[in-house]
């Protein structure tokens, strides 16, 4: 008996630790969204841009293909497309076919987006700091 009431407890604890997790990330993604709003970025669409500005592809390249975007920013396909596509519209990315599998599409962030992510990059830090340090301290 007293094993179940130390295993309700430590699941309880964990249900408590899952949420505020939860709830941290929803406020740092309205914190994020508030913040980049006046830039005319989303934190997703941030993120994006930090993917394409900060890394380089599986195969060398500063293209990437959607699918290792998607894996790096935990959107869907689809969500991601639309994303891409707003951001192509607004001249902060390009895409392009993929030279090695004709169905496949890379993207690559333009100097304008680069300018951009340059320039949003520090606010979206500062946020995650004051976010990310602030919660470790309570």
């Amino acid at each position: 008996m007293a094993a179940g009431k130390v295993e309700a407890g430590t699941s309880a604890d964990l249900v408590e630790r899952w949420r505020g997790i939860l709830s941290l990330h929803a406020r740092t993604l309205c914190e994020l969204d508030r913040e980049l709003h006046q830039h005319g970025l989303g934190a997703s669409d941030f993120e994006v841009l930090d993917v394409l500005a900060e890394g380089t592809a599986e195969d060398g390249t500063a293209a990437y293909r959607v699918q290792e975007i998607a894996g790096q920013v935990h959107l869907s396909q689809s969500a991601l497309s639309r994303l891409i596509g707003r951001l192509e519209k607004d001249g902060l990315v390009e895409r392009g076919m993929c030279s090695e599998d004709r169905r496949g599409v890379r993207v690559c962030i333009t100097a304008k987006g680069r300018a951009l992510h340059t320039e949003v990059r520090p606010l979206q830090r500062a946020v995650l700091r004051r976010m990310l340090e602030s919660d470790a301290a309570v």
